[in-house]
């Protein structure tokens, strides 16, 4: 699949080469999900995403002209002052915008910096983490599979299973080192919950992914 450009950012003087995001939240909190699940960070979720999951849990992103320019020093301002050890950069899809501003000034305060995408756009910025999940809507980029520190495969219904596997094939090919996790959705969580345990069990290259900051009653 080849590299396209993002839709929202024909003019990227707009954000200023990405000193300027459109921001829906901004928080400190306890990552919930995935490969770094339990460790403390500093969220800033951005608004605007084309992929349109029709079971996404934040559709409220989608739009970004409903969420203001933000500044990315006032965003960094605010992580030092919780004393966040991570930034982890989520959406809305975030890889439609211009990072490497982002990503170098957190570095700079000595933070480390996460992302959250589902790769459908060229990536940009140093990342110290990468968590790819894959949408059937619009599927990562292949060049975005060396890149991806994790899988996150989104388990909706039985056939979402074979989805997983068709992108850890892709990823796998590319990235031998990746860590692999299904996780359910949420909606559907006691539903599946049965179907993946037996799965994780029979295919062992598969860890299991929770939304735990829904059980903890955190954001």
């Amino acid at each position: 699949m080849q590299a396209k450009e993002s839709l929202l950012i024909a003019d990227s003087s707009l954000f200023e080469e990405g000193r300027k995001l459109p921001v829906m939240e901004a928080f400190y909190t306890i990552q919930g999900e995935g490969a770094n699940t339990g460790k403390p960070a500093f969220f800033l979720r951005v608004g605007g995403c084309d992929v349109g999951c029709h079971w996404c849990d934040v559709k409220e992103s989608w739009n970004a002209h409903l969420h203001p320019l933000t500044s990315v020093d006032s965003l960094l301002l605010q992580a030092i002052e919780c004393g966040a050890p991570a930034v982890v950069v989520t959406g809305g899809e975030p890889s439609m915008y211009p990072m490497d501003y982002l990503t170098g000034i957190f570095k700079n305060a000595g933070m480390q910096t996460f992302i959250e995408t589902s790769g459908a756009y060229p990536l940009t910025g140093a990342w110290d983490w990468v968590c790819l999940s894959p949408k059937k809507n619009q599927p990562p980029l292949s060049v975005n599979y060396p890149k991806a520190s994790e899988l996150k495969c989104i388990i909706h219904n039985k056939h979402d299973f074979m989805w997983a596997e068709e992108q850890a094939k892709a990823c796998l090919a590319l990235n031998p080192g990746v860590r692999l996790f299904l996780q359910p959705e949420w909606s559907k969580m006691n539903m599946l919950m049965n179907d993946l345990v037996a799965y994780a069990k029979a295919h062992t290259q598969w860890s299991i992914s929770l939304q735990t900051h829904k059980f903890m009653h955190i954001p």
